[in-house]
């Protein structure tokens, strides 16, 4: 039996460039490069039938080590909680007020980007402090 070696993690969203490179900020990934035979990735929606066009966006991590993540339209919008998310994992290692603030630097930063602060979750017995927060569409992640 072979191992997997790489895993890509999907997005149903209305507008997949815009949840894209708000994830490209979050997380320092970059768009990939155009296909072959286009100069911009608008060059390359162009040539495509309307109802293609913007259908789709990737994001990529630079060093080729993060899982690579997909934006794909679809019609209907986010109606319940993710049943998958994506922990941001910012303040790994550090705890208390140490942890809390880097936490809350993170998110302000966040939030200027487009994100939305759902609540604060607070260290007990068994976990570190972490912030629950919404991409600009409504995916739930954590910063934590």
């Amino acid at each position: 039996m072979s191992s997997v070696k790489q895993v890509q993690v999907t997005f149903d969203c209305a507008e997949p460039e815009r949840v894209a490179r708000f994830w490209c900020e979050v997380l320092g990934y970059v768009a990939p490069p155009p296909p072959k035979g286009f100069a911009t990735w608008d060059d390359f929606n162009r040539s495509l039938p309307p109802e293609e066009r913007g259908s789709w966006f990737v994001a990529q991590d630079p060093t080729g080590v993060g899982p690579r993540l997909y934006f794909q339209r679809v019609p209907e919008g986010k109606v319940a909680k993710n049943r998958v998310h994506l922990d941001v994992r910012v303040g790994t290692g550090l705890v208390g007020e140490e942890r809390l603030a880097t936490l809350e630097a993170e998110c302000a930063r966040l939030v200027a980007l487009g994100a939305v602060r759902e609540r604060v979750l607070l260290a007990d017995e068994d976990n570190e402090s972490c912030i629950v927060m919404q991409d600009v569409e409504g995916n739930e992640f954590c910063l934590d």
